[in-house]
């Protein structure tokens, strides 16, 4: 296979198996597409900009020789479709978790380590504001957080295993894309933008902002749940 098509078998080899057993009837997750759909293109759209943004000041470049050609502005199709694919995969995921387990039990957890998040994340980011990688994902991620405290948001448990459990399948991926099993890497980082420390090749703003955009999407998955659900019709039974 020519290395062009390295990062478009990334991206769908992260969306495969996700997606055929969403056919399956003890998961059914084709059925929650209708809650899915709509934020994930919304966040996609904002994360995209992000990145044309970044890959513009040359915070991250991509490897010319790993990727297809085809571009939407200043972003590789593959960069594009990672938005869609990865936020596919972490709320497949994180619908598989809740309905088979139930971590009501996990709120006061849940909060406490959005609390801690939230402090080391301001506290890394201000320390850190010409990193411009660093600082955003870190602002933007407490902010998030914070969101989700005064929102009171109840899946926050579930969100945090997802993420926990998608972690795996994110180093290698991402590490891929990094460059951990290739001669150089897809995505290469500005270094005067990154605070230096990596898992493996991963630079540690990556799990960072995974987690942002995983939150982004599940959120907005479970605020479409509850809107469809508010207006759907009611069901009544004549005598």
């Amino acid at each position: 296979m020519p290395d062009k098509y390295t990062y478009l078998l990334v991206d769908f080899c992260c969306l495969v198996v996700p997606f055929i057993f969403s056919f399956h009837p003890k998961i059914n997750f084709h059925k929650q597409w209708k809650h899915f759909f709509i934020p994930c293109i919304v966040t996609a759209l904002l994360f995209c900009e992000w990145d044309m943004l970044f890959t513009r000041w040359e915070i991250w470049s991509f490897n010319p020789r790993y990727i297809c050609g085809i571009h939407i502005i200043n972003l590789p199709i593959e960069e594009c479709l990672f938005f869609l694919f990865i936020p596919y995969c972490g709320v497949f995921t994180y619908h598989c978790i809740t309905n088979y387990l139930n971590f009501d039990r996990f709120a006061k957890h849940a909060r406490v380590l959005s609390i801690i998040l939230i402090v080391f994340l301001f506290v890394v980011a201000g320390f850190n504001l010409h990193k411009y990688y660093t600082a955003t994902t870190f602002i933007l991620l407490a902010v998030m957080l914070i969101f989700m405290i005064r929102l009171k948001a109840w899946f926050m448990p579930a969100f945090y295993f997802s993420f926990a459990l998608i972690l795996i399948p994110f180093f290698i991926s991402n590490g891929i894309l990094t460059g951990s099993f290739l001669a150089e890497p897809v995505v290469s980082y500005n270094p005067n933008h990154i605070l230096g420390p990596r898992m493996f090749t991963i630079p540690v703003e990556d799990t960072f902002y995974g987690m942002l955009l995983l939150l982004a999407n599940v959120a907005g998955f479970e605020y479409m749940k509850r809107r469809n659900a508010e207006h759907e019709p009611a069901i009544t039974v004549s005598k």
